[in-house]
């Protein structure tokens, strides 16, 4: 019998939360370009000149030159891995979890997905034991992978896998023939970057990886949809880049030219762009921290978050007090956190989990706020944390965490 890729329970989950966003309001230098170049005309499909170029300019400050002819850009990077997917052919491997958009453009296009158990340290990035004996399950039951979706900086988990992980796990898929798209969406969020090393795949087997980065991760507001990939730099990424355009091309997949021309100038890492995303991390990485603090107390279990804006957190040790709720399952898990928290809580199924785990995914976007009033007062303030809305917020999730912990330890039979 043929391996099942697909989760059973409430049936498949086709459409998954959006990118967690920073809740912040545009940058106002980003508003100004995106403003001056409304009457452009139409880019063409994969990315003009001044855009691929500037994408070139990103990709060589961290490490992986590139050439314009090896670079293609779309509306957001779902367009880009669903070409990616129609180009390359073939069944899909991606980690469990992993981020909620990966698996339905490879469903949309028939494809079988496959998850693969990550290791204890980090989510992102298959265990390299897991993935070897995957694909060759795959292949013995008539499968044909060659596609391998990963994420060293991770959502949902907001982890970020260690060099020797990333290293082992490319060596498997390299042995085994297979493509890899690195989604890099979240490489400029990391926590603390002087302590956290971050290697891309890409760094490793350049022949081997296409690049993906949706710019909503770091650089553009979410609602202005813009994406750069970069192709291997020999024959075959030649040949791959031209098979990307023609689905960019059949689906008129193109960037919009005022967002466009705000891409191109935060792609050039101009010292506006950089200050907002510094402090923006900075934020984040602090209201992540605090989440996360919350989450342990109760007697949850959660990594550490160490890049995003968001946290993964499993609550099986308070599965009990969550059944006296009516919650036995990760979707009544997210009705239950959403209407209490006020705020997105998608339930672990969203991101290829086990739908009977009760894990979920918080970001930190939304404790800034639901108005664009509140969260314009202190844009770019280092303590923007400390306004009251904010603390609010924190206090709200702390609260529906402790009550469910003292729920837990009233039916906690005695030792």
């Amino acid at each position: 019998m043929r391996t099942d890729p697909e989760p059973e329970g409430h049936g498949p989950v086709r459409y998954g939360p959006s990118l967690p966003d920073d809740g912040l309001p545009p940058l106002p230098e980003l508003t100004d370009v995106l403003a001056a170049a409304a009457g452009r005309a139409a880019e063409p499909v994969g990315g003009g000149p001044a855009l691929r170029e500037a994408a070139c300019g990103h990709f060589a400050r961290r490490a992986l030159p590139t050439g314009p002819a090896r670079v293609a850009a779309a509306p957001g990077a779902p367009p880009l891995l669903l070409a990616l997917t129609a180009a390359v052919g073939g069944d899909v491997l991606v980690p469990r979890p992993c981020a909620a958009w990966w698996a339905p453009y490879a469903r949309l296009l028939g494809r079988p997905v496959f998850h693969v158990a990550t290791p204890a340290e980090c989510g992102g990035v298959p265990d390299p034991y897991a993935l070897l004996e995957t694909v060759r399950r795959v292949r013995a039951e008539g499968g044909d992978p060659r596609l391998l979706v990963l994420a060293v900086a991770d959502d949902p988990t907001a982890t970020v896998a260690p060099p020797e992980v990333v290293h082992e796990t490319v060596e498997a898929a390299a042995a085994e023939g297979l493509l890899l798209v690195s989604d890099e969406t979240w490489r400029d969020t990391v926590h603390a970057p002087h302590e956290t090393v971050l290697l891309g795949p890409a760094e490793m087997l350049p022949e081997r990886v296409v690049v993906v980065t949706d710019l909503a991760g770091a650089l553009l507001p979410g609602g202005w949809p813009a994406a750069v990939a970069r192709f291997p730099d020999d024959a075959a990424g030649g040949d791959l880049h031209a098979r990307v355009l023609d689905v960019l091309t059949a689906l008129d997949a193109r960037v919009a030219a005022p967002v466009a021309a705000a891409a191109a100038y935060a792609l050039g890492d101009p010292a506006p762009v950089t200050a907002r995303r510094e402090t923006s991390v900075r934020l984040h990485a602090h209201l992540a921290a605090a989440l996360h603090g919350a989450v342990v107390a109760a007697g949850a279990l959660a990594r550490p978050p160490q890049a995003g804006r968001h946290l993964y957190a499993d609550l099986e040790p308070l599965r009990g007090a969550l059944e006296r709720r009516s919650v036995g399952d990760a979707q009544e898990l997210e009705d239950f956190l959403t209407a209490r928290l006020g705020m997105p809580a998608p339930g672990g199924h969203r991101f290829g989990d086990d739908l009977a785990a009760p894990r979920v995914r918080l970001s930190t976007g939304p404790l800034l706020g639901a108005g664009d009033g509140e969260r314009a007062r202190h844009p770019d303030s280092p303590a923007l944390w400390e306004q009251p809305q904010v603390q609010r917020a924190l206090n709200r999730v702390k609260s529906v965490f402790d009550d469910l912990c003292d729920d837990a330890q009233r039916w906690e039979p005695p030792r």
